[in-house]
């Protein structure tokens, strides 16, 4: 039988095992069902959510059967890991939006026809509880002392950490307990910053249900220039295909740095591992080959294949001058009669949103980087006129990367 845990660990998921020789003899030689909790605080997800995800993918691929847990109940407290000041209170109507587009969004990563996968909402039971009884039954097997050893408190002890927030680790373990309980879950994976939530979760298992569980926590995944994955000059690369179209998620990953090539194809694509390390030998412009590759195989994940195709062949077109369809590239429709006696290209690029208002765009123009159908424009006050316009398109571009086409109608 294969262990997914060896897949795992070679492709760079496990960062910490609560106890690693009974979990991987667990994989070797069973199915199981396994959890991860995506908290809705926003209506979609984000790339740093991709390795989450991705795990349960593997997970649901090797056999096992993965409950991907919306905490609609805990997003209501906050979850104070990783913070250093509390998180926004959301409402009850903002969280079950939230939940209601996460949900959706985590249906095109798994495949939950026919019990094969969970997609549960802890607000179903958490709700429901009784304070005074929760105190008795669950509160009593955590130590206060111990609690506050957790980096995600102990951090939070300098800048001020209120008792609501106090409260998540007990909502989280009790989160484990009851899949345990109710569907026989024996593993919580999560990021880094959850490894006390997810070691008291094992604890309370083993104290109420004397059941044997475990815990996996991944890397913080950083660029190798020291940024944190998903954060652009722009803001976050949602997975929502209107926050963030598949063409701008498609250059996300192909403008990956050359040193984060390799292992972003072993985290974020199911290529096998040899192909990838084939294109781990790649140097110089060879290496745009596994960008390429990188690129198409995280955008098909996420958006389909279709979409993936359309925005390479927008790429390809729009940076190499290679044949293809400009139809994924981010696109602005404006009437014709705009150009007639000439717009000026601080308004146009501020106006598609190229840039985020005029000021912007008179900086960047002034510094070299606004260009129109890949010719630098000269100065602030330069027109876009008819003479532009070609196969009643215009295309500009922000800089070596930024592209968006304008359509006329």
């Amino acid at each position: 039988m294969h262990n997914i845990y060896n897949t795992l660990q070679e492709r760079g998921f496990i960062e910490g095992v609560t106890e690693e020789d009974g979990l991987r003899d667990l994989l070797g030689s069973q199915k199981i069902t396994c959890y991860i909790g995506f908290d809705p605080t926003a209506p979609s997800l984000h790339v740093g959510s991709l390795i989450p995800i991705m795990s349960l993918m593997h997970m649901q691929r090797a056999g096992h059967r993965p409950i991907a847990l919306v905490g609609g109940g805990t997003a209501l407290i906050g979850d104070p890991s990783g913070k250093t000041e509390m998180r926004q209170i959301l409402t009850d109507k903002e969280v079950e939006e939230n939940a209601r587009g996460i949900k959706e969004q985590l249906s095109t990563y798994l495949d939950f026809g026919k019990g094969k996968a969970l997609l549960l909402n802890n607000a179903d039971w958490l709700k429901k509880l009784k304070y005074i009884e929760f105190l008795r039954d669950i509160g009593r097997h955590f130590s206060v002392n111990r609690m506050l050893t957790a980096e995600s408190y102990r951090t939070r002890l300098e800048t001020g950490l209120n008792f609501v927030e106090f409260n998540y680790m007990l909502l989280q373990a009790y989160d484990f307990l009851h899949l345990y309980r109710e569907h026989d879950c024996r593993l919580q994976m999560g990021g880094s910053d959850q490894w006390g939530n997810i070691v008291a979760g094992v604890d309370l298992i083993r104290r109420v249900a004397s059941g044997a569980s475990y815990g996996v926590t991944f890397p913080l995944i950083t660029t190798a220039s020291g940024d944190k994955m998903g954060k652009t000059a722009l803001g976050a690369i949602w997975l929502d295909s209107e926050r963030t179209s598949p063409y701008e998620y498609y250059q996300y990953w192909i403008n990956t740095d050359d040193r984060d090539v390799e292992r972003f194809l072993a985290l974020f694509t199911f290529l096998p591992m040899n192909e990838i390390k084939e294109y781990g030998r790649l140097t110089g412009s060879d290496l745009r080959q596994a960008k390429e590759a990188l690129a198409f195989e995280a955008t098909a994940i996420t958006h389909g294949k279709e979409e993936a195709t359309k925005a390479r062949e927008a790429s390809k077109m729009a940076f190499s001058g290679e044949e293809g369809s400009l139809d994924a590239m981010p696109t602005t429709s404006l009437e014709k009669a705009h150009f007639t006696k000439g717009m000026a290209a601080v308004e146009l690029f501020a106006v598609t949103g190229l840039c985020s208002s005029r000021g912007e765009a008179r900086r960047l123009i002034s510094q070299g980087g606004g260009y129109v159908n890949g010719m630098r424009l000269n100065g602030i006050d330069e027109l876009i006129t008819e003479e532009h316009i070609k196969a009643g398109v215009v295309i500009l571009r922000a800089g070596k990367k930024r592209y968006h086409r304008v359509v006329l109608v």
